[in-house]
């Protein structure tokens, strides 16, 4: 076989379909975000980031910063070694315990990212619980179909968000059997958010333990920051709340909160957590500082909603389709991958906006679009900008305007 000629046909197939990832390769500035610096063939060149997942600027913010500087003067750069084996700082454990408090439970553990989080947890979880059977949102992130997956566990899929069928999944299994079942709070791209309390009532009437992915939602809702969970008063019907550091929080990391012996076993077990770096101490430190920000300020918050409301209005007025939901993530809807990436292009190339593409598969075919995540760091002008542009771009590709 030549692998060569088979790498490049498979990658013209996605440059045909409009479906090929370019990075942007982008130099961020400290007290500018969301303004970053684009470096291209051209040249070095201004732009305003619309879709970044650092949603309230916290990567930026002087406490986090000053934070892991602190750090690396105490510590140095790496944690030098696993957590087993050296690699648990002061940093990680004041950490694991922010987090447990975060989301009212007895105990927490660090992972280099959220998507190890999901893959370790869940696959250790429903790889070693005998006769396990999982049921899996439809909508779930690929960390934990992937997690999901690699246990090689009996695993049913409930329609998207849907009490109801996942009810009748439970009530068709065998009840002697242990059950898990696993959803998002927010899912990263429709923006939708959960019935948390319905699923979590059906869970407990079959007997079935909860794992809910608060990646997106962490930092950003809740009186102190521990999500829609918290929000809505049902952190402690949870048995696994999982989260990420590298979204609200704006530095990097992923963790699981849960009762002590949970975390414990997941600890001495799960393969991603036992046989990895630990992460540096300096990113322990900033997340820390970050996470007791937010459990106190609502500004950040407050100031956020505002911007999300401001530029949904602003979409609307120009017949801009996005997709309703009651979060902070806004589904600009393209339908079409060449038409999206181009779109994204030309905001890019010539209007100094990066907003990413997101296609196929991510999304399904048809539903392409360009996921926006105002921060409350943009400004009524970058408002202005983004949508003007979107406005006559959308009369130059002659897409479909949302009816008022």
């Amino acid at each position: 076989m030549n692998f060569e000629q088979f790498f490049r046909s498979e990658l013209d197939g996605l440059h045909e379909e409009g479906r090929y990832r370019v990075f942007a390769d982008l130099e961020r500035q400290r007290g500018q975000f969301p303004k970053a610096r684009r470096h291209t063939a051209d040249g070095v060149k201004d732009v305003t980031v619309w879709c970044s997942n650092d949603y309230l600027g916290m990567g930026q913010h002087p406490k986090v910063i000053d934070a892991m500087k602190d750090a690396i003067d105490h510590c140095g750069a790496g944690a030098g070694g696993t957590r087993n084996i050296s690699g648990t700082t002061h940093y990680h454990v004041l950490l694991e315990q922010e987090l447990a408090d975060l989301h009212g439970k007895e105990s927490a553990l660090l992972f280099t990212s959220g998507y190890v989080s999901n893959w370790a947890a869940l696959g250790t979880l429903c790889s070693r619980i005998p006769g396990i059977i999982v049921f899996s949102d439809a909508g779930n992130h690929a960390s934990m179909i992937e997690g999901i997956r690699h246990a090689k566990c009996e695993r049913v899929i409930f329609k998207h968000n849907s009490v109801a069928d996942l009810e009748a999944k439970l009530a068709a299994a065998d009840p002697a059997a242990p059950k898990l079942v696993a959803f998002e709070s927010v899912y990263s791209m429709d923006g939708d958010i959960a019935p948390i309390k319905e699923i979590c009532d059906v869970a407990e009437r079959y007997g079935a333990m909860t794992y809910l992915d608060e990646v997106h939602a962490v930092g950003m809702y809740g009186p102190r920051g521990g999500g829609i969970a918290e929000r809505e008063g049902l952190m402690h019907r949870l048995t696994v709340i999982e989260g990420t550091l590298g979204k609200a929080f704006g530095v990097m990391g992923g963790y699981i909160a849960a009762s002590a012996a949970l975390c414990d076993y997941i600890r001495s077990f799960a393969s991603g957590f036992i046989f990895t770096t630990a992460l540096p101490p300096a990113l322990a430190a900033g997340a820390l500082a970050s996470i007791r920000h937010l459990k106190e300020s609502q500004v950040e918050r407050f100031a956020h909603q505002e911007r999300v409301r401001r530029l949904r209005s602003l979409l609307d007025r120009n017949g801009i389709p996005h997709l309703p939901n009651p979060s902070h993530i806004v589904p600009v809807i393209v339908g079409d991958a060449a038409k999206c990436k181009w779109i994204s292009d030309l905001l890019l190339d010539n209007c100094g906006i990066y907003v990413q593409p997101i296609n196929y598969p991510t999304v399904p075919k048809k539903t392409e679009r360009l996921r926006i995540t105002p921060t409350p760091l943009h400004s009524d002008g970058d408002i202005d900008h983004l949508v003007g542009a979107l406005h006559q771009l959308w009369s130059r590709c002659a897409l479909a305007r949302a009816v008022a």
